[in-house]
């Protein structure tokens, strides 16, 4: 009898130890540099067939930067903005538009915040259900304008967005 009851107890306790052990770590999806770097230039390209010279910044789920592309012409300050476009883009979990668009009664203090901008030019990158980090363009006339190149460049990569797993 104490010997099934010892076994019984390290049974439990294995149980526990496992349990308690199991949120110890977790994976995430992050998106990577090759294709961050093909979404940022093709953003670019779209806005330049356009005639716009524009930035293109893609940042990870995190809102660190993984690429920064800024066209030849294209102000200085169009990196910027595009890095906090696309990091309000992280943070709420939606398009800046849609953002800006639903939170009106905020928006002001959000400008405030450093690395945020509250303005309508980035997208998401999600791939599987996962939320991989997002895309911001600045220097088009228009809000609207970036969000279109930068949306181009998210169908472009559709197939290789599909397939991540």
């Amino acid at each position: 009898m104490i010997h099934k009851l010892t076994i019984l107890l390290l049974s439990l306790a294995m149980t526990t130890i496992n349990t308690a052990a199991a949120n110890d770590a977790f994976s995430v999806k992050n998106i990577g540099l090759d294709l961050a770097n093909d979404l940022a230039a093709e953003a670019v390209n779209e806005c330049r067939k356009k005639g716009y010279q524009v930035s293109a910044v893609v940042v990870d789920r995190n809102g660190l930067l993984r690429v920064a592309m800024r066209d030849d012409l294209a102000p200085r300050f169009t990196l910027q903005i595009s890095e906090e476009k696309a990091n309000l883009a992280v943070m709420a979990g939606t398009s800046s538009a849609d953002f800006r668009s639903r939170r009106d009664d905020i928006r002001a203090e959000m400008n405030h915040l450093d690395g945020i901008i509250v303005m309508e030019g980035a997208l998401e990158i999600i791939a599987g259900g996962a939320r991989l980090g997002a895309i911001g363009v600045s220097g088009a006339p228009g809000g609207d304008i970036d969000q279109a190149c930068a949306q181009k460049a998210l169908d472009k990569y559709a197939d290789r967005l599909e397939f991540i797993e």
